[in-house]
């Protein structure tokens, strides 16, 4: 049974999260304080206390669910012992999961990973002033009409107006981003092409659009002073959503996915053809895992994020 090991992004973090897995084992603990250290922060008290608010910002966000992905990771290392190289077929990683997936590969180092997320999360608020961006999800869309759409809204919402698929979540979810005014603009058409519903979403900033274009000059240059490995196991990237191992591809790849489309639904599909049966969710939340159903009917989802899941994770053999 082929397995792919994924990991979520942001919208995933709860106040708690990681708390269970640091009390239980000792590999876990030893995660948040590397990123604790490596941010000079206790991210992990946030994590585990709160306020909900403070570890909702991007900057926190960011680094708190990889850690939380990475601590359940070498928990599996250490209790099932999960080897990515010989247990994986494929790692894949939701926006900010891409970089999560790229840790537990070995592409980067945990604290190195920390680092970058931070900087992400601060390029990707500052990029757009509070207010001049949004995102929404249009509900029973499939992309290509979804594509269609904020095409469309862009070129009605006039000049500088920008709107573009973010997320291609599978399931007639699709979410765009882009100016306040065309992705208003895009919920009203999406409801005269079918869509059931436009929900504009909570976030801070209009991530995976044109509008970010100064937070990926930023990692571009974040990326480049950083150190990688070729991953011990493909990654599916966003951007393309086929499987890439060399490190400079999956450099320009990390710097595209910035401003590009998630495509999330077709890298599930392509794992899924290649023969995975299995999804093990790494982190916080079960986001994926509630995807995984309705993209590949026939694959199994599995989240681990506290003790009983480790289990459950090991009586898989």
């Amino acid at each position: 049974m082929a397995r792919a090991y994924i990991f979520p992004g942001q919208g995933s973090q709860s106040v708690g999260m990681g708390k269970d897995l640091a009390e239980a084992f000792a590999p876990a603990r030893a995660v948040f304080d590397e990123v604790d250290e490596a941010l000079h922060q206790k991210l992990s008290a946030l994590m585990f206390e709160g306020p909900e608010a403070e570890l909702t910002l991007t900057v926190n966000a960011q680094p708190a669910l990889m850690a939380v992905s990475l601590a359940a990771l070498r928990v599996l290392e250490a209790e099932a012992g999960l080897d990515l190289a010989r247990d994986a077929a494929f790692v894949a990683g939701h926006s900010l999961g891409e970089y999560s997936a790229l840790a537990a590969a070995g592409t980067f180092t945990v604290a190195d990973t920390a680092r970058l997320l931070r900087r992400r999360g601060e390029a990707m608020q500052k990029a757009v002033a509070p207010g001049d961006g949004a995102m929404a999800a249009l509900l029973g869309l499939d992309y290509e009409t979804g594509v269609a759409v904020a095409a469309d809204a862009q070129k009605q919402a006039g000049d500088n107006a920008v709107c573009s698929v973010a997320n291609d979540n599978g399931g007639g979810q699709v979410v765009v981003s882009g100016t306040k005014a065309a992705v208003d603009e895009a919920i009203a058409i999406a409801k005269t092409r079918g869509a059931r519903r436009g929900i504009l979403l909570p976030v801070s900033a209009p991530f995976h659009c044109g509008l970010m274009q100064p937070a990926a000059d930023v990692m571009a240059e974040a990326l480049a002073a950083v150190p990688m490995s070729s991953p011990k196991v493909p990654l599916v990237a966003n951007v393309t959503a086929a499987p890439v191992t060399d490190p400079d591809e999956i450099r320009r790849l990390l710097v595209t996915q910035v401003t590009g489309t998630v495509r999330w639904r077709e890298s599930v599909k392509f794992m899924a053809e290649q023969g995975v049966t299995l999804f093990v969710e790494l982190g916080s939340g079960k986001v994926l895992t509630g995807l995984l159903k309705r993209i590949a009917d026939s694959a199994t989802g599995l989240g681990v994020a506290v003790p009983a899941e480790v289990e459950a994770y090991k009586a898989l053999g």
